[in-house]
């Protein structure tokens, strides 16, 4: 096997498990880890930082561990793990699902065997009572990974949970905090844990019976669901995909589940015709079975906390803006001034899309400057507008009127002290801000042992350029 043929290799098993094409930078790693380069030398001859570059380089061989079913590829062993591997334990099946048995090192097979031979293929999929665990991967409705950055905290309380057989794990935060990133970094410390893994986008609204039955066909690995389908089952509370829920240790992670919730209505609540998903999640947290279901999503569907406050096994991970480790972003944006860095951090809190964004903007018209950036009187929004549109048109009369007021409260607002503009009753101010709450647009503050409320100042920025 020479690069070449190594670099298609990859990247057939990068589009079957994650859906993408390596990028150039991608595969120039793997060109110089087949060349034993050093990722300074990678880093200078494709002018990025070595810290970027060891970055990706990481996420590469984490995504090659799990699609190879290898407990760790690096650097160090790629070359060699490639050169021996015997591709008959590959299985690969419609829809970019990959099904994967141990990899066994064979320096007498061919090299260039990149196909499995029908017997190899035939001796996989056979299931015996000495065969090893098998995990069927499929990532190809995942996005394209972004960086990670250190959240070693979450990454520990998320793998507590699962290996607590917690069976419901929302996480939720505003567009652009990582949810999805957290999410990849996750299954790759966490896959062997389960026989099947998939995830899935709710991008497009798609009913709970078509859902359903997409995961259905997953879990028989990729075969067609038999004729007549049941789809009143399915509109019912997902009795069919249950069977298989116990069957195999499953992970399901359902993306965008924000979609199927109506705007101009308080969070959680449900599009027409979509009430079923709320049915089906309850049913996941308290029927019986070992596998685990993860939401992500910018609100938190109602049933959630009605259901971890009766003690099922179902848990929320509030995701929070970045700390210090966000430095990171400005460092390889080439800005200056890192005694200033902090600042930014807390006007964006931490969001690292955002920060991505205004670091981006500063570079490229302030030359890097932070301070003269931080010199103007009003937040910089520009690409952000578009983003905070998506999340506050949703928002209903009553929230709105909710975030106008604590826009023009500098100080963390007293709810139990009602302005005389704002047009809310006690009850209707509680349940709203429990809404904004849930839309994590608020912020809340103790202060006297009493609950106070504001909101980023982002968000406020936007807020009063609105009015």
């Amino acid at each position: 096997m020479d690069v070449e043929e190594a670099l298609e290799f990859v990247d057939h098993l990068a589009l079957t498990t994650t859906g993408k094409h390596l990028d150039s930078l991608q595969k120039a790693i793997l060109r110089g880890a087949w060349d034993n380069q050093k990722y300074k030398e990678i880093a200078q001859h494709h002018n990025r930082s070595e810290k970027y570059v060891k970055e990706v380089g990481f996420k590469l061989w984490k995504l090659l561990s799990v699609a190879l079913g290898e407990e760790q590829v690096s650097k160090a062993n790629f070359r060699a793990k490639l050169e021996n591997l015997r591709v008959g334990n590959i299985s690969l099946f419609g829809n970019g699902c990959i099904h994967i048995g141990n990899i066994s090192a064979d320096s007498s097979q061919s090299s260039k065997k990149l196909q499995p031979e029908p017997q190899d293929k035939d001796r996989f999929n056979e299931k015996t009572s000495n065969s090893e665990p098998k995990v069927h991967l499929d990532l190809s409705d995942a996005p394209e990974p972004n960086l990670f950055y250190n959240r070693t905290s979450e990454l520990t309380t998320l793998e507590n949970w699962i290996l607590g057989r917690t069976r419901l794990i929302s996480i939720l935060g505003l567009s652009g905090i990582g949810k999805t990133a957290l999410t990849l970094q996750l299954i790759s410390q966490i896959q062997h844990e389960f026989d099947r893994i998939i995830w899935r986008s709710l991008r497009n609204s798609p009913p709970l019976a078509s859902l359903q039955t997409d995961l259905i066909q997953f879990c028989r690995g990729g075969a067609p669901v038999p004729a007549p389908y049941p789809e009143e089952r399915a509109t019912t509370g997902g009795l069919p995909l249950l069977e298989y829920l116990r069957s195999h240790r499953c992970l399901i992670i359902l993306d965008d589940v924000q979609t199927i919730f109506s705007s101009q209505q308080l969070a959680g609540n449900y599009q027409p015709g979509y009430e079923n998903y709320g049915a089906f999640f309850k049913q996941i947290a308290e029927s019986s079975h070992n596998s685990c279901l993860i939401l992500l999503s910018w609100e938190k569907p109602r049933e959630i906390a009605t259901l971890e406050s009766e003690n099922r096994p179902c848990k929320t991970l509030q995701l929070n803006g970045l700390g210090p480790e966000a430095q990171e972003i400005f460092r390889e944006k080439g800005l200056a001034e890192p005694e200033k860095w902090s600042e930014l951090i807390d006007l964006y809190r931490g969001n690292p899309l955002w920060l991505n964004i205004v670091a981006t903007m500063i570079q490229d018209l302030l030359g890097g400057s932070v301070s003269e950036f931080l010199s103007y009187d009003t937040l910089f929004l520009g690409d952000l507008e578009s983003l905070l549109h998506q999340q506050c048109d949703r928002l209903t009369a009553s929230e709105q009127q909710a975030m106008g007021w604590l826009a023009s409260t500098p100080e963390p607002a007293d709810i139990s002290k009602i302005p005389e503009n704002l047009q809310l009753s006690r009850a209707e101010l509680l349940n709203v801000m429990q809404s904004l709450g849930r839309r994590s647009l608020v912020e809340t503050v103790q202060q006297n042992g009493r609950s106070h409320f504001t909101i980023a100042p982002v968000i406020r920025e936007y807020i009063t350029n609105k009015k």
